[in-house]
């Protein structure tokens, strides 16, 4: 049931906490695009528009065009959680967005966020 409530939570509530995130460390909005369109395979104008849409999570990850094929490479802790330990779909993949925020926030270099 708690994790219901994540699920049905807008992308765009937490999209700005995101930005705020990386801003205050002193990177860009268009980095947390660029992680957000390689998890997802959304194209600018595709993430744009979930944004407007205001869809929840669920809605968000269902439609994504592509999860990235290396995104099972994104470990590590977030929340006191190890993303790779995540049992449930959905869940792992939202923490995979947080954990690719985060690690843009603490200004590991692109390209080894995006494991490539």
């Amino acid at each position: 049931m708690k994790n219901e409530r994540i699920y049905k939570m807008a992308v765009s509530s937490v999209y700005p906490l995101y930005i705020q995130k990386v801003e205050r460390r002193g990177h860009a909005k268009e980095e947390v695009d660029t992680v957000a369109r390689w998890l997802t395979g959304y194209d600018e104008q595709g993430l744009q528009s979930q944004l407007d849409q205001g869809v929840d999570f669920e809605t968000f990850f269902s439609e994504a065009p592509r999860i990235n094929p290396n995104a099972d490479k994104i470990t590590g802790t977030i929340c006191g959680v190890r993303v790779e330990e995540i049992a449930e779909p959905l869940m792992r993949r939202i923490r995979w967005l947080d954990k690719l925020v985060d690690e843009v926030a603490r200004g590991k270099a692109m390209e080894k966020i995006l494991r490539g």
